[in-house]
């Protein structure tokens, strides 16, 4: 228990995973919240007047080794969870809420943080120290430190559910999709699917000790077989399984429990005087209200639904006149769209596959993290790691002083859920003239090796590669004093921008230069693949843009208005949908019951963030464009105006700091094909 409590005694302070024991987690919480409390005592029980340092510095700053432990354990309950772990989490959950509750509720301590807060336009504070002051002030008012006794009483069983209720929706999820697998026996059934896809399930078949090949709903076995498989009812069999996930009225069934989140949010938000969870939420956005969030969603529907109504019409014409297909289906989509961007580009990813090896675009991205910022990364093996699979490297700066560490988690496994993601096991942050660099990870599922091919990306994965790695970049180069303010600590609708500017260099034919070789021949791509690459950039982005947008309303739907009156689960989804729905609906599938990102992570009223920060994202990489797409000068002020700043400003007025005028959508929809 010792070892989770202190300061560890390993190379780089870094986690000491090999040294966890599962039994270890429940004491050394215990400790380490009894740890925190105390500095919480000491800071409301201070006799001295309340001062930025003595009150909101020392806020901040509170708490370390249990921030610290949360987040060894949370990274791991989503990347090497067991049910062990996942018990463990249900226990500690509700107390971890509550320890948060007795600060935010704390009638003394926000006493002396409003102190603070009503002095400071006599305070000298820096931008950052003003920023700070601002969040502590708020994170207490919009926590329920204004309400009475009675009310707080409520907001705490209200959290203390809802933690409950994120973990066990993710739970069953995970469940769902490690339950369900496809088991082939006859060959035949075969036909179309990649020979790397039909390697990695002959694999997995060998596992498990089975006859012929598996596939699962993990990403990297489900993609390849909706897209290449010829046998229309095994598609259709595989993708009804993905869509009915905690949809099947079994004890892993999600639709009582997406009920109940939505509903809770939305009780919570009028206990704290507002209309709804959005509302609650949106304050603290660039987007600021439902109304702008609903306006921006629906002006871009507007301009995208034409073009992706005709693409619609030209995919179901090329089915028919291929396979004869009368009414496209959701199991066909992915299948057709990939013959047809064969047919018009003479491109596919199996084609493209060959020149994308894990290591070379891993390789790739540190390149142009090199050239853009100065970073150099070397791999290396005397830091201890939670699983085999995953890699570890040191990152230095031009001067060779460390930057961060970082871990990279590529291949999926059982106790590892789906998706890809970007985690800190500790943040940056300034404390005693002290810089601590912070330990940066990535984690992903993509094509695993098999026993004849290394893992060979497809572009998809390549492009979540470079946005996964695009936060990375957002939390390893923070350079910010307080914890809370650092890295990824940004409003949500602006967190996506540096992933997402990332994405843009693979489509350059400078940068694909660099890392996109023949894993065989080391020949570089061919100049042709590359102008194929980009000229089908835009292929169906009026139906992928449908599709983004379709999220977003569904969000906006379940949190922008009142829930209680939601009665079927599937129904409300369906309404959601109607103004974006392209295929018929599959009555076996709901989506809701398992949308992870807004019902357990931290999108709920923010999913339309990923659009948001695509206009951000286009208008800053048309600027690197303009000036070159490795310019020095660029670099640096998007280094030192966005990744660097975190949280410390208000975005909108880093963004102009950088871009030196506020974001046009001309870039998004000219990128995008749509003007």
């Amino acid at each position: 228990m010792k070892i989770l409590t202190s300061t560890y005694n390993t190379k780089y302070n870094t986690a000491p995973f090999s040294q966890i024991k599962m039994s270890d987690y429940q004491a050394a919480f215990e400790s380490t919240i009894a740890a925190a409390r105390g500095e919480i005592d000491a800071i409301t029980n201070n006799s001295e007047k309340p001062t930025f340092e003595n009150t909101i510095e020392a806020l901040d700053f509170s708490g370390q080794p249990l921030d610290r432990l949360s987040s060894i354990f949370f990274n791991l309950n989503s990347a090497e969870t067991s049910d062990e772990m996942q018990k463990i989490a249900q226990e500690v959950s509700p107390i971890l809420t509550a320890f948060s509750n007795d600060i935010s509720l704390n009638e003394i301590l926000f006493k002396r943080v409003k102190t603070v807060y009503d002095q400071k336009d006599e305070l000298t504070l820096t931008p950052e120290q003003a920023t700070l002051l601002d969040k502590k002030y708020k994170s207490f008012a919009r926590n329920g430190a204004l309400l009475s006794e009675d009310k707080k009483s409520r907001l705490r069983e209200i959290d203390t559910e809802l933690a409950k209720l994120k973990l066990t929706f993710g739970e069953n999820v995970l469940a769902e999709t490690n339950n369900y697998e496809l088991h082939i026996t006859n060959e035949d059934d075969l036909k179309g699917l990649p020979e790397g896809a039909i390697e990695m399930a002959r694999s997995l078949a060998e596992t498990k000790e089975k006859e012929g090949w598996i596939f699962t709903l993990d990403f990297p076995s489900y993609l390849p077989f909706v897209t290449y498989a010829e046998n229309r009812e095994l598609r259709k069999e595989i993708t009804i399984a993905a869509g009915k996930k905690a949809f099947q009225n079994n004890e892993f069934d999600n639709q009582a429990i997406t009920l109940q989140i939505a509903k809770l949010r939305y009780k919570r938000a009028n206990l704290l005087g507002y209309e709804t969870h959005a509302h609650f939420v949106l304050e603290e956005r660039m987007a600021q209200n439902p109304n702008q969030v609903i306006t921006f969603l629906s002006d871009l529907l507007a301009k995208a639904k034409p073009a992706a109504e005709k693409e619609f019409a030209e995919l179901s014409a090329f089915a028919k006149e291929l396979d004869g297909i009368d009414q496209l289906e959701k199991w066909d989509g992915p299948y057709f769209s990939e013959k047809l961007k064969q047919k018009l580009f003479n491109l596919d990813d199996e084609l493209l596959k060959p020149y994308f090896k894990l290591e070379n675009v891993l390789n790739g991205a540190f390149t142009i993290a090199n050239k853009l910022f100065g970073l150099t990364f070397r791999e290396i093996f005397d830091i201890d790691k939670y699983h085999s699979d995953v890699q570890t490297f040191e990152v230095v700066d031009e001067r060779n002083k460390l930057v961060a560490i970082f871990y990279a988690d590529f291949f999926p496994r059982k106790g590892k859920r789906n998706g890809a993601w970007m985690t800190s096991f500790k943040p940056q942050y300034i404390q005693n003239g002290v810089n601590e660099r912070p330990h940066i990870s990535n984690i992903c599922n993509f094509t695993p090796p098999t026993p004849t091919k290394p893992s060979l990306l497809t572009f998809n994965e390549v492009t979540t590669l470079f946005h996964e790695f695009g936060h990375g970049l957002h939390g390893m180069l923070a350079n910010t004093t307080y914890p809370s303010l650092s890295g990824t600590s940004v409003f949500w609708d602006f967190v996506e921008l540096p992933s997402q500017v990332m994405e843009n260099w693979c489509y350059e034919p400078e940068a694909l230069a660099l890392f996109a070789k023949h894993y065989e021949t080391g020949e570089i791509i061919p100049q042709e693949f590359v102008e194929k690459i980009k000229e089908s950039a835009s292929f169906l982005e009026g139906m992928a843009t449908l599709r983004q947008l379709s999220f977003g309303l569904l969000d906006m739907a379940f949190h922008s208005n009142n829930p209680t009156e939601i009665m079927d689960i599937k129904a409300f989804e369906k309404a959601a949908f109607e103004g974006t729905s392209l295929y018929p609906d599959v009555a076996e599938n709901c989506m809701s019951v398992s949308f992870s990102h807004i019902f357990q992570g931290g999108y709920s009223s923010g999913y339309y963030s990923y659009k948001w920060a695509e206009v951000l994202d286009a208008d800053a990489f048309a600027y690197f464009q303009e000036k070159g797409i490795f310019n020095k000068e660029v670099a640096t002020k998007f280094k030192d105006n966005i990744l660097s700043k975190g949280g410390t400003e208000h975005p909108m007025i880093l963004y102009k700091r950088f871009r030196g005028q506020e974001p046009k959508p001309e870039a998004l929809l000219k990128r995008a094909g749509l003007i």
